[in-house]
């Protein structure tokens, strides 16, 4: 049963519209962590684009689909968090690796989602360890823009400073980021710090085969199936039930198993539904519930246009300073940032998110294995140890349906 909305929705096509835009303004935002990536995972500008051709036209594609098939706000992406994820993992494997682990974890998210075992599998992986997880693999990202900010003082000071201004003085109605992007931009260009174009040409999306290492898949695949069941799919269909939709939720599942395991030979993608983007596309703001699911077309259809230019994207990097990516990279990640301490802390666990968090972070390595595995190892097997009582009462209430 869903709660009754706090204030009227907004009527005709503004709501919806909206919604859109905000979401527009988050792609494009999102656009610079691969932007940044490319260079930390040692890409071809053709392995580039393929990649940001996957992570935005596939999942564009499907929720298209998904919401003219069911009229509901049925809204997929590529998953920021995967993106953040495999940003991270350059010094250790290989890019055919990481597409062979993202193949099998779509493979394994369908599978899961045929088996109907999604709810199933979320009792027994707490969303708080994989909050603490989260936090630690998003902080250096915030980190290294602020440790960047003594050298590039105007590059990256002036979009924080805007992007502060934007949030005392605007709150929610304009996403924060869009301002402080375009102030990064209009200082980089007064300084004269893009670089030349050149001749313009745009590469060709450049498939890579899929590689499939005891590594990778060990060190990968377990962390992309939980980001994209547990940390996205499971929370926003609950978050769809309680605004008062009926998603399908085992469509859901195959669908983001099929796109991603077909997407990741691109590039590795977790093809789901976001949890911040349903509550801003599904929820009281975006307009009567019954037209909420336009703004999925308007917003879908942008990052298909992204994806159609996913080989000029590919080359902005030469163009644009280092220090305005890591800048904006930082604040595009900083509000995930702040949800994920504030979900991992807010109990009934602490510990296990804690030691989820402090591991991710830790760039701790053994057996061959990477540290965004061993968090949730490390911080499940320390909530059973320590929180048992904690557990249980997290079993036996509701689900939550926070969102950000």
């Amino acid at each position: 049963m869903s709660r009754p909305d706090p204030d009227p929705a907004p009527r005709g096509a503004l709501g919806p519209m909206g919604a859109a835009m905000s979401l527009i303004v988050i792609f494009v935002a999102v656009l610079t962590i691969p932007l940044r990536a490319e260079t930390d995972l040692g890409l071809t500008t053709g392995q580039a684009t393929a990649w940001i051709m996957a992570l935005y036209g596939i999942p564009a594609v499907l929720g298209l689909l998904l919401t003219f098939r069911y009229r509901q706000p049925l809204l997929l992406t590529g998953n920021v968090f995967v993106i953040i994820f495999v940003a991270r993992l350059g010094d250790g494997l290989v890019w055919g690796e990481l597409i062979g682990a993202s193949v099998a974890a779509g493979v394994l998210v369908l599978v899961v989602g045929l088996a109907g075992l999604t709810d199933r599998i979320s009792v027994w992986l707490p969303e708080p360890i994989v909050y603490g997880l989260l936090a630690g693999a998003v902080l250096p990202f915030v980190t290294s823009m602020l440790t960047a900010l003594g050298d590039a003082p105007l590059l990256i000071g002036v979009p924080l400073i805007t992007y502060l201004v934007a949030r005392a003085v605007l709150g929610s109605r304009v996403p924060a980021i869009l301002p402080a992007l375009v102030a990064g931009v209009i200082v980089a260009g007064l300084a004269g710090e893009f670089g030349s174009v050149g001749t313009l040409s745009v590469p060709a999306p450049e498939f890579t085969a899929p590689v499939l290492s005891l590594d990778a898949l060990l060190t990968v695949t377990p962390v992309l199936f939980v980001l994209v069941t547990v940390q996205a799919n499971v929370p926003s269909v609950v978050f769809l039930r309680d605004v008062g939709y009926s998603p399908p939720e085992k469509v859901v599942a195959v669908t983001s198993g099929l796109g991603t395991a077909a997407g990741s030979f691109m590039g590795p993608i977790g093809v789901s539904l976001s949890l911040p983007a349903t509550a801003l596309i599904a929820g009281p703001g975006a307009g009567e519930p019954s037209k909420r699911h336009r703004g999925v077309y308007m917003a879908e259809s942008a990052a298909v246009a992204i994806a159609l230019l996913a080989g000029v994207a590919a080359v902005l990097v030469d163009v644009v300073p280092a220090a305005l990516l890591t800048g904006l990279v930082g604040l595009a990640v900083l509000e995930i940032l702040t949800h994920s301490i504030r979900e991992a802390v807010s109990g009934p666990l602490i510990l296990g998110p804690t030691f989820a968090f402090a591991i991710a972070l830790s760039g701790l390595s053994m057996l061959g294995l990477g540290p965004f595995l061993w968090a949730i190892v490390g911080g499940v097997t320390v909530s059973l140890l320590l929180e048992r009582d904690q557990l249980r009462a997290r079993r036996a209430g509701p689900p939550t349906t926070d969102g950000a």
